[in-house]
């Protein structure tokens, strides 16, 4: 088990989210910076899609029941190990009665805790992941507070060796301007030359208005062809929507599944994760990719979860992937199967 003993901003239970029931109103929740989220899971020793923790602006507080091995990555909220200063993008053991403290994110704005294990929390429609909005998933649908515990789930792993990743698997940092790659469309028909170029030529800045849901930006009005209103049709993660008032409202993991403004573009799949970092005050610029480039940045991303699963395999000197191993009874008769991926 995990006790909460002081609570961050905003943190809840995510993992990759709840796929298959937009057709049906559930949103898809999951974690915000997905490329944190998979290097904190790899990081432990988790397989994908283990639950995480997802710490927003301020972390949290945390004791451990018992002996395990965490990892964290994404924004550097300065954590210490019983008042010792360890790295973000890291893993180490933790001993029963130990204390992690995760303060302000001096940069970025989401830290991942993967606890070996995961975080067992009860399954809804397939995901762990918390919704807020409607208090589905996680610990009550909602997030932690002062006097919560977690359980955490069994792990086949023994790892007790601090790892640290090395910078080649790391993001560029955040704090700087960010520039997020967008595929125009589907309804980019509906604004004038002058305002898709308009889109790609500014540089916008994150309102007070950005949480789960979507980042408000605000800056050079882009210009409609006609109505800024539409049918509702689905909306995709990183889809940018572009009201009446012209500013465009990027939408992310907690969007909902249908929308009636117009979308302009969509922010590419491995960019949302430097969106997922920004603060309230960061600069954006949007440029236009092909869908080749999204592609291959796609490619890319899926490229550094392998390298990086290597490099863990490489430093704990083991198999990538651990054998798995089960134990059957048929007519009384226990028989043991080990599972290796090769």
């Amino acid at each position: 088990m995990i006790s909460i003993v002081t609570a961050g901003l905003f943190t809840t239970v995510q993992d990759g989210g709840r796929w298959g029931f937009q057709a049906y109103g559930m949103p898809v929740a999951g974690a915000m910076d997905r490329y944190a989220y998979n290097i904190a899971n790899i990081l432990a020793g988790n397989p994908p899609g283990a639950a995480c923790l997802e710490m927003t602006v301020t972390g949290d507080t945390i004791k451990f029941a018992t002996d395990t091995y965490i990892a964290i990555c994404g924004a550097d909220m300065r954590p210490t190990l019983d008042g010792r200063p360890v790295d973000t993008w890291s893993a180490f053991p933790v001993a029963a009665g130990s204390t992690l403290a995760c303060g302000y994110a001096v940069r970025g704005c989401r830290t991942y805790l993967a606890v070996s294990g995961g975080i067992d929390v009860p399954v809804v429609l397939g995901s762990r992941s918390t919704y807020t909005r409607a208090a589905v998933g996680g610990l009550e649908g909602r997030k932690l507070k002062i006097g919560d515990t977690l359980a955490i789930g069994r792990s086949d792993t023994a790892d007790n060796r601090p790892l640290l990743l090395p910078d080649a698997y790391r993001p560029a940092g955040a704090g700087d301007e960010i520039t997020l790659r967008v595929l125009p469309g589907p309804q980019d028909d509906h604004f004038t030359a002058a305002g898709l170029a308009t889109l790609f030529a500014s540089t916008y800045t994150v309102t007070d208005e950005a949480d789960r849901m979507g980042y408000r930006l605000e800056g050079p009005k882009i210009e409609h062809g006609g109505k800024a209103d539409i049918v509702s049709d689905a909306l995709p993660q990183g889809a940018i929507q572009v009201p009446g008032h012209g500013m465009p409202i990027i939408m992310m993991a907690d969007r909902q599944t249908t929308g009636g403004y117009t979308k302009i573009g969509t922010v590419i799949g491995p960019d949302l994760a430097l969106l997922a970092q920004a603060k309230p005050g960061d600069t954006i610029r949007l440029s236009q990719c092909s869908d080749e480039e999204a592609v291959d940045a796609f490619g890319r991303e899926r490229a550094l979860y392998e390298a990086a699963a290597a490099w863990r395999a490489s430093a704990l000197g083991r198999e990538q992937y651990p054998p798995r191993r089960f134990t059957l009874t048929v007519n009384g008769q226990n028989y043991s199967i080990e599972i290796r991926e090769e």
